[in-house]
């Protein structure tokens, strides 16, 4: 989900509609000229974020599953509207190779202070390619807000090098957010069975995906030896068992006294949303919010400073009140 300027919220469904809210409430209304979208497996119309300088240039950038030929890939496209019509749209990145699975995309969009637009892509099951830069997959990428390759990129010149990596070695980051305060981007993705990621996200780094895991083959069997490496980031959190962690925000409002600075994370798996305090880059403790909510999918801090979160099974977008109470507002 994402705000617009006069307060209307846009929210991605998977199939491949953008659904208009405002004030809380659904309005009926759904955007025109979506681009088409590959609505199989874990693919479909995904994350959707306003440029920071919107009401300057009117750009709005979406993630998606492309249909392409060879199969489908994760594509990260801009637009602006006229009404309700999407109008200028234009790719401005497309994951390659492409290939036919259906799963890991990635798919999380955020910019930084300097505008600088960052996104995520899933390894789609390519794992020992991810420690590869010779492809898009299993990587954060960094792009200008227009597509451009900013020169500063840490493999920019490297031989077979995909230009656009600004870290690798992930396996499906779902969650991303950057901190304005710290200038830190945090991410958090899928580990196997266990070993779901918490991330400090850091330029040309490594984040071992597939040598180093904390987690295990979906069968029981041992993945990998290896929980640490030398030249790995270690995660600053991991989860055993797997939470399922999915969209994640930072709480700056003043609306939160006491969570200020803490991230918040969907959790798919286990239901409910998880309130993580950091010091620093260091983790400290976790906290579980709504639990049997539903499936959360996503989390985002409105312009006003409440926070809102979405879930799938039941399908709800939820207000949190600063007295920590949810109440479901759409469904």
């Amino acid at each position: 989900m994402t705000w617009l300027p006069d307060g209307r919220m846009l929210v991605t469904e998977k199939s491949g509609e953008i659904l208009v809210f405002k004030n809380g409430k659904h309005t009926g209304e759904k955007l025109t000229g979506v681009p088409a979208v590959s609505d199989e497996g874990q693919g479909g119309l995904l994350d959707i974020k306003v440029h920071p300088n919107y009401q300057k240039n009117n750009w709005i950038y979406i993630s998606y599953s492309k249909p392409v030929e060879g199969g489908v890939t994760t594509a990260i496209a801009r637009f602006k509207l006229k009404g309700n019509q999407l109008v200028e749209l234009k790719d401005l990145f497309l994951a390659k190779p492409f290939i036919a699975a259906t799963f890991h995309f990635g798919s999380r969009i955020v910019f930084d202070k300097d505008n600088f637009l960052y996104f995520s892509s899933g390894e789609r099951g390519t794992q020992p390619k991810v420690q590869e830069l010779n492809n898009d997959h299993g990587k954060i990428h960094r792009l200008h807000d227009d597509g451009r390759i900013p020169k500063d990129n840490p493999f920019v010149g490297q031989k077979e090098a995909s230009p656009s990596i600004w870290t690798y070695g992930h396996r499906n980051p779902q969650g991303m957010v950057y901190d304005a305060a710290t200038n830190r981007i945090w991410a958090v993705e899928h580990g196997p069975k266990g070993g779901d990621e918490l991330n400090l996200i850091e330029k040309g780094k490594n984040y071992g995906w597939p040598k180093t895991s904390y987690g295990i083959n979906y069968d029981g069997t041992i993945l990998t030896e290896f929980k640490e490496m030398a030249g790995v980031e270690n995660p600053v959190r991991y989860w055993v068992p797997s939470i399922g962690p999915c969209g994640m925000t930072i709480v700056t409002s003043d609306r939160y006294p006491s969570w200020k600075g803490n991230l918040l994370v969907g959790a798919l798996a286990f239901r409910h949303l998880a309130r993580v305090q950091l010091s620093g880059t260091k983790y400290v403790t976790e906290e579980k919010l709504l639990q049997d909510i539903g499936r959360v999918r996503y989390v985002a801090e409105s312009p006003d400073g409440y926070v809102y979160a979405i879930t799938e099974g039941p399908g709800l977008l939820v207000k949190l009140t600063p007295k920590e109470t949810s109440s479901p507002l759409s469904r």
